[in-house]
């Protein structure tokens, strides 16, 4: 009888671990984003829009540096080989774990139903500098950092984890792009050019 109970204890536990929640992707808010909130939800919560939302700049530029695949949609859409303005690009990524010890969570019987035993989380910087000639008309930088939960069932993807702070991180200088875009277009010596309305 003392080994039955144990037993059952376990074949319960596991039972009820296929029905463990997801944790969600949680994106960590930054100092400038007081108006806005976290966001918490899957993976596609924290996407940027789609490309073909994307408003339109009043300026064109040149990438001079960055990797033209893995831009904000505002400034891929504004790129153009005689513009008089440089983009200047640049992302890091930072990974960060925390798991709680083993020696702890081998004993604890919520380990078994899916409670979380740790966490990753991804950060992501990037920096965008707007010049023309050797004269620097704006200089943004923002950060953002996913982290999402595990347990002894489901693992993150860093994969995934990169991606979501890629999206977070280029929605992030977007939104300073387009509230500073009539200071650009205005700072800058040649003519504007001219957009569809």
């Amino acid at each position: 009888m003392r080994f039955r109970l144990p037993a059952f204890a376990m074949l319960l536990a596991f039972s009820f671990a296929g029905c463990a929640p997801q944790q969600p992707y949680v994106v960590t808010p930054q100092i400038d984003d007081a108006k806005a909130p976290a966001v918490v939800g899957d993976a596609s919560s924290a996407e940027v829009p789609p490309t073909a939302s994307v408003r339109a700049l009043p300026y064109k530029g040149r990438l001079v540096e960055g990797d033209p695949t893995e831009l904000p949609p505002a400034i891929a859409s504004a790129l153009s080989k005689d513009a008089p303005l440089t983009f200047t690009y640049r992302e890091e990524l930072t990974h960060d774990e925390y798991h709680i010890p083993t020696i702890v969570t081998a004993f604890d019987p919520v380990t078994y139903l899916g409670a979380p035993l740790g966490d990753y989380a991804v950060t992501a910087s990037a920096t965008l500098t707007i010049s023309e000639g050797n004269r620097t008309i704006a200089d943004y930088t923002a950060r953002a950092r996913v982290s999402k939960s595990w347990n002894v069932y489901s693992e993150p993807k860093h994969s995934e984890l990169e991606r979501a702070a890629r999206e977070e991180v280029r929605k992030r200088i977007e939104q300073r792009l387009y509230a500073d875009a009539d200071r650009v277009a205005h700072s800058s010596v040649a003519p504007a050019p001219s957009l569809p309305e």
